[in-house]
């Protein structure tokens, strides 16, 4: 209510003083006139269209009963005005009757602006409108006219004026040709126009609802239906003609301008009419787009190309910010020496001028006289609102009707003025002016089309590069906001962020999978130059030398590795080209800029397309393994390891596209597949290759299908009839463990061998079971060892010794696989380098662990030793999972009983804090007796494998880091083991042989 008295209070006024209007010379007075009107007509119709207006109303002044006693005193009013405005066309025609003069010859004086802002691309071009290269020789003349504001003035403003003021002053349609043409062009321009934001108003048919049934308005109706006929056929077309002569003027000024930042100054005009030119065509689209009518040329209404119009409107609001100074220099040295002395020459020559206007125009000319370049330099901040502010209060005072000084009279005043007055601009509202001019906010409240708009750009290769510009506009959607409506800023808050996300994820799956799909072609190539791949080309080679037949007709050779770089024409495009260009298409989308700021919030794109990298090269690289736990196939770590080094490399060429921390990225996608899940909780390749040697190839070796060969320092498959799917060589041999031991790292490694150590766990479990079946007898061997006869009938006594030995074996073949990675690990990784702090001498370490009494400590020490990759003789691995509650009291692989008896024995004496030295020795003794009792034996069962078993003896004490052969030969005689060399040595010639 109040809203409203003080709008007919201001236009009665207005109308008393008989005010002249015209956009032209009083452009500021106008133009907020103008505004006026529509804003008030606006809200009218807003309101119209709120269902249930009295319902709020009435809960509005219970709510106000409750509260203060009594009924608010405007109530009345207020529901009296609803009542009034149930039409609110009707009633707005009728209390605008008295203002139809002021407002008419307002939007008459847009005859000067509208028809030639609203020229179509075709004159456009004709006259190289924008084009600074198209008249060289004023190339660095200052852009000027004689109406500078309205050159940038939206043309959709504009129409909004036209539509809705002769809509509230129909009379002058009737009467004036010159209303008539106008009115009937801002018909020709569109469908709608906007009411307020996502809020549009269908003109044609709210101006025939209004004119029908009027007397006298039969014409002005089939006026209405010829326009809008007119505007269906050829709007779209217009519309989208301009567009594309946008594009093209706005990156030939782009290029121009980053080439000679220089030329801001003179021709920032040009920008901001580049700007709001765009910006007009952008948001006729988006309005039209929601509401396409039935056309033969629907493709009219949508635009493939928007991405760029919008690139480059972004790169011009970019470059008026980034030479700012520039602006501001060159606009204070014409403000100060060019529009001072033409306004105070101006002056001089008016010959009547009031004492208060003249005061006014001399303090511009003292304002304008003071301006220097010294204030620019030391960072001074200029503001000239208060000259502008001035030049509409003197703009009020000389259109009154009754005014001793007259604007009208005087256009060179009003001309200088306008000029001055955009100068200004340039030095403190450069902001402000942008926002008038380039302000795409509405596109927060359209998210259909938007999205519609970044879908069809980013399907069109040759819009890639210019992506990047959609969630760019997201940042400006803050300036939507009203600070009257606070509630509402979390609200877009969201749906600018969801917005900006969205396209940016987008986008970077886009390139991510164009980068990766690169990455999977090179690794393919690289696959190619194998070394297993080479037998093909071998045998084809030794074929031809041998002169053997041809193949068939049909048959195609294979090519070799490289035919694909092979190209006799260079306009064949292969695929590969393909995904190069579009990949440098998406990365130069990158380089628009860094950073942005999106209601507060720094969006670095970059990251977007780190995160899903990371995210899909963890997928690949576990997908690469080829893992099927059906039927136990795994890729080779060596081949695996070669695949993956191909992604790295052309991964790596990344960078030259794009400024983003690929070895970062690296080392956060490999150091997730040293844990057994990633960041995402998905199985890695350490999970993969655990599992599989474990099931596939340990599970095999303990059953003795695999055997365990120090020599070649592999495992190997037996001879059997059930041939294995695998070569165990192929996955045990030094390259392929060095292979995991880079795959999985040290990290990856200790996961592994914790999975080792629980098995060794369960085949302890049932060891104690055996040990306590045979714990009697075990005690009285340990007793009477020296005693031969007595040693003979306990050890006939003895049961379950068969699993004994295969579960001791199973135990050796465990750590002796162990120990093989360990050792390819330490060949691959310097420890030394990660753990400066435990480089002193390996001695003085064991005797600290020896002069510890506390377990705890000893343990830790050992832990530490092994993690800085010194050896150490007590396994920490088999010290940590805690055997002490356990303990109470070739083809077989039987060679790794001495590698599970050292390790065992050591970490059991360990963990009960016993020597183990003493009782490495009583082990030595009670075996050397049992021994000794074979070479007095005849019975063939009982003596097979004899020899064998002596030298495993001297294996263990070889193996024991706490054992030597001084202590062997004191109950043991050496040449019962030079005998048993011998022995093997020849069985093994004759079988051989």
């Amino acid at each position: 209510m109040e809203f409203r008295d003080h709008v007919y209070e201001l236009l009665n006024t207005i109308d008393a003083c008989q005010c002249y209007f015209n956009i032209v010379v009083n452009f500021d007075f106008t133009k907020n006139y103008l505004d006026l009107i529509t804003t008030y007509a606006s809200v009218i119709l807003m309101l119209s269209r709120i269902d249930d207006k009295k319902a709020i109303v009435g809960m509005y002044n219970c709510a106000h009963e409750f509260s203060n006693g009594c009924s608010d005193p405007s109530y009345p009013r207020l529901g009296q005005m609803i009542v009034e405005y149930e039409h609110p066309l009707k009633k707005l025609t009728e209390e605008f009757g008295p203002h139809t003069k002021a407002v008419t010859e307002a939007l008459l004086s847009l005859q000067q602006v509208y028809p030639r802002r609203n020229l179509p691309a075709e004159q456009w071009r004709s006259v190289q409108l924008l084009s600074l290269l198209g008249t060289p020789t004023n190339l660095l003349s200052p852009a000027s006219c004689d109406t500078m504001a309205c050159e940038y003035l939206p043309i959709e403003v504009m129409e909004r004026w036209i539509i809705l003021g002769f809509l509230l002053c129909h009379n002058s349609l009737n009467t004036n040709t010159a209303s008539q043409e106008l009115w009937k062009m801002a018909l020709r321009s569109g469908l709608y126009i906007t009411l307020t934001r996502d809020e549009v108003l269908n003109i044609h048919k709210l101006s025939e609802e209004h004119f029908d049934g009027m007397k006298g308005y039969n014409k002005r109706i089939a006026d209405i239906k010829e326009c809008k006929e007119h505007t269906i056929i050829n709007c779209g077309g217009v519309h989208r003609e301009k567009r594309l002569f946008l594009r093209n003027a706005l990156k030939e000024l782009t290029k121009v301008l980053e080439d000679e930042p220089a030329l801001l100054g003179p021709k920032a005009l040009f920008v901001f009419m580049a700007l709001s030119f765009s910006r007009d065509e952008v948001l006729w689209l988006v309005r039209h787009s929601e509401n396409i009518p039935k056309t033969k040329t629907p493709e009219d209404y949508s635009d493939s190309h928007m991405a760029e119009l919008l690139f480059y409107m972004e790169r011009l609001r970019a470059l008026l910010n980034r030479y700012n100074y520039i602006l501001q220099r060159y606009h204070l040295q014409y403000l100060s020496q060019f529009d001072a002395l033409i306004l105070n020459d101006t002056i001089q020559s008016i010959y009547v001028c009031p004492e208060e206007e003249s005061v006014l125009m001399t303090s511009f000319v003292s304002a304008l006289s003071a301006l220097t370049l010294k204030q620019l330099d030391s960072g001074e901040e200029f503001d000239l609102r208060a000259l502008r502010l001035d030049w509409l209060r003197l703009q009020a005072y000389t259109s009154v009707g009754k005014a001793t000084l007259a604007l009208k009279d005087f256009p060179d005043l009003a001309r200088i003025m306008n000029m001055t007055q955009f100068h200004t601009k340039m030095m403190d509202s450069m902001e402000e002016l942008l926002q008038e001019t380039a302000e795409l906010s509405i596109l927060c409240f359209y998210p259909r089309v938007f999205e519609k708009m970044f879908s069809q750009s980013s399907e069109d290769s040759s819009m890639q590069r210019y992506l990047m510009a959609f969630p760019m506009v997201c940042a400006r959607f803050s300036q939507s906001t009203h600070h009257m409506c606070p509630e509402e800023m979390v609200l877009m808050e969201k749906q600018s962020l969801k917005l900006c996300v969205k396209f940016l994820e987008e986008i970077a799956e886009h390139l991510c999978s164009v980068v990766l799909e690169i990455s999977a072609e090179q690794s393919n190539l690289h696959e190619q130059l194998l070394p297993k791949h080479c037998a093909e080309t071998i045998s084809a080679a030794r074929n031809k030398k041998l002169k053997k037949p041809v193949p068939k007709k049909g048959e195609v050779p294979k090519e070799k590795p490289g035919t694909e770089s092979h190209r006799k024409d260079r306009a064949v495009v292969t695929n590969m080209d393909k995904m190069h260009l579009t990949l440098t298409e998406l990365c130069t989308s990158y380089s628009m800029c860094s950073d942005f700021t999106v209601f507060k919030h720094i969006i670095v794109p970059s990251e977007f397309l780190i995160s899903q990298l990371e995210h899909r090269l963890s997928k690949i690289f576990v997908r690469m393994a080829n893992y099927n736990p059906n039927t136990q196939d795994i890729l080779r770590p060596s081949e695996l390891l070669s695949g993956i080094h191909a992604y790295i490399t052309s991964l790596n060429t990344l960078s030259r596209y794009i400024n983003v921390d690929i070895p970062r990225l690296l080392r956060s996608v490999l150091l997730q597949q040293t844990q057994p899940l990633d960041s995402q909780g998905v199985q890695t390749i350490t999970t993969l290759y655990t599992n599989w040697y474990l099931e596939g190839l340990l599970r095999q070796a303990s059953s003795s299908l695999i055997a365990h060969c120090p020599t070649m320092h592999c495992f190997i498959n037996q001879n059997v009839e059930n041939e294995q799917n695998f070569k165990a060589e192929q996955f045990s041999d030094i390259c392929e463990l060095r292979a995991l031991a880079e795959l999985i790292g040290p990290y990856g490694l200790k996961f592994l061998g914790e999975n080792l150590m629980w098995h060794i766990t369960s085949q302890v479990g049932e060891l104690k079971k055996l040990v306590f079946e045979n714990m009697d007898v075990l005690v009285q061997m340990k007793a009477n060892f020296d005693k031969p006869e007595m040693m003979s009938s306990l050890q006939k006594r003895l049961t379950g010794c068969e699993s004994v030995l295969k579960r001791m074996t199973i135990i050796g073949v465990i750590l002796s696989f162990r120990t093989m990675t360990l050792e390819a690990l330490e060949e691959v990784t310097d420890y030394n380098t990660h753990c400066p702090f435990l480089m002193g001498p390996i001695e003085s370490l064991r005797n600290f662990m020896a002069m510890d009494s506390d377990i705890k400590v000893a343990i830790s020490v050992y832990e530490l030793a092994s993690a800085a990759g010194l050896h150490c003789n007590i396994d920490p691995a088999l010290v940590t999972i805690k055997l002490f509650p356990l303990l109470s009291g070739h083809q077989n692989n039987v060679h790794c009983l001495a590698t599970a008896i050292n390790h065992l024995s050591a970490a059991m004496f360990t963990v009960q804090n016993k020597s183990i030295e003493q009782h490495l020795r009583e082990f030595l003794q009670v075996a050397s007796s049992t021994l000794l009792q074979l070479g007095q034996n005849v019975d063939k069962v009982e003596v097979k494998n004899r020899d064998s078993v002596y030298l495993l003896l001297d294996m263990i004490v070889e193996e024991s880091p706490f054992l030597s052969q001084d202590v062997l030969e004191s109950c043991f005689p050496y040449v019962l083991l030079r005998n048993a060399y011998r022995e093997v040595h020849r069985t093994f010639i004759h079988t051989m042989g």
